[in-house]
């Protein structure tokens, strides 16, 4: 557990975190369309979140993709950060994903978790690089990748399928 501010940590998935985890993607589920892929309606339910909270265990520990969510002192879920798509090799590199809930932007918890989980990844994790994708129409992500040390490396078209559309994305990585 990492302390963000007075009121949010940062720290990963577990197994329990199911409902929370339903209740935070449902009040946030118009927030994070334009963002995210098309979602079922099973997706939001805390039957298919704890499944999910189960598989990020299983994934952290064999070292494929190591997700945390930011926990508000109220026990609820106030976003993610992920480490997704791990590759060892030459690479040694992960996917960065995050979100933060709709009552809690602007407040530096993006960049604050955003900070300590690149430092997971250099100090705990070895990676030598992170790299991270925003739709060009994402003003705030940018800054956020910004200012905590991405750079800019160029533009993918159609590089992902969000909210149902095949969209161009501004690349970005940070050398560990």
């Amino acid at each position: 557990m990492v302390p963000l501010d007075a009121e949010h940590i940062l720290r990963p998935v577990k197994i329990g975190d199911g409902a929370a985890l339903a209740r935070a993607y449902s009040a946030n589920r118009e927030h994070l369309a334009p963002w995210e892929p098309l979602r079922e309606p099973e997706f939001f339910t805390p039957q298919w979140q704890e499944f999910h909270a189960e598989q990020c265990v299983i994934e952290a520990s064999a070292g494929r993709n190591i997700r945390f969510v930011i926990e508000s002192s109220d026990g609820e879920i106030r976003g993610r950060i992920n480490l997704n798509n791990i590759v060892r090799g030459a690479f040694w590199n992960a996917d960065l994903g995050y979100w933060i809930d709709r009552t809690r932007l602007r407040r530096g918890l993006a960049s604050a978790g955003v900070r300590h989980v690149a430092a997971y990844a250099r100090d705990e994790a070895r990676l030598h690089r992170l790299q991270a994708a925003t739709l060009l129409h994402n003003t705030g992500s940018p800054r956020v990748l910004a200012d905590t040390g991405f750079e800019r490396i160029g533009t993918a078209p159609q590089y992902l399928r969000i909210a149902g559309e095949w969209q161009d994305h501004l690349l970005f990585q940070l050398l560990l």
